[in-house]
């Protein structure tokens, strides 16, 4: 698929099959997010992949939406500060490098048919007991993982004139 048709076509699933999701797909959008760039290469998340069935309840306290558990999987991406690069002003850059890969991650999903919904607004409290996080990881970010039952709506977005600015130097 074209990048410009991959990028059109994904969007945010709310409603899932319950058709399990291949290894061999599993791994393709594992490797998009391992091969995401990271600030100096540093790579400094982990990815736990959770299969929902036998952690319904559980992952109900991380996320409370029914649709978050329609997905045979849950992917959860988690920031590990103490393994990423820092600007000299102090801006550490984990933030980024974690969202950067999910980014991938989730293209790479909508490449192989799979479809993902972006969650910030989780317990992260909760997150970390579910899941058993180490203090030294920071779970950041979460998707499900799975076939859409449902289909894409209409997508609202700015223009580029609201979101682009042009700078040429003589201003």
């Amino acid at each position: 698929m074209e990048f410009e048709d991959l990028i059109k076509k994904r969007y945010s699933v709310r409603s899932y099959q319950s058709r399990p999701v291949e290894d061999e797909k599993l791994q393709k959008v594992l490797d998009a997010a391992r091969l995401a760039p990271t600030a100096a290469n540093k790579q400094p998340f982990q990815l736990i992949v959770v299969k929902t069935e036998s952690m319904k309840d559980e992952l109900k306290r991380v996320y409370p939406a029914d649709w978050f558990i329609q997905a045979p999987l849950v992917i959860c991406a988690c920031a590990v500060k103490s393994e990423s690069w820092t600007r000299r002003d102090g801006r550490n850059y984990v933030d980024v490098d974690t969202t950067i890969a999910m980014d991938h991650l989730i293209l790479a999903a909508s490449n192989q048919g799979l479809g993902t919904c972006w969650i910030a607004a989780f317990d992260a409290d909760a997150a970390r007991e579910v899941l058993k996080i180490p203090d030294n990881m920071e779970p950041l970010l979460f998707t499900p993982l799975g076939y859409p039952a449902d289909e894409i709506g209409t997508k609202i977005r700015k223009g580029l004139d609201e979101l682009v600015r042009y700078q040429n130097g003589d201003e």
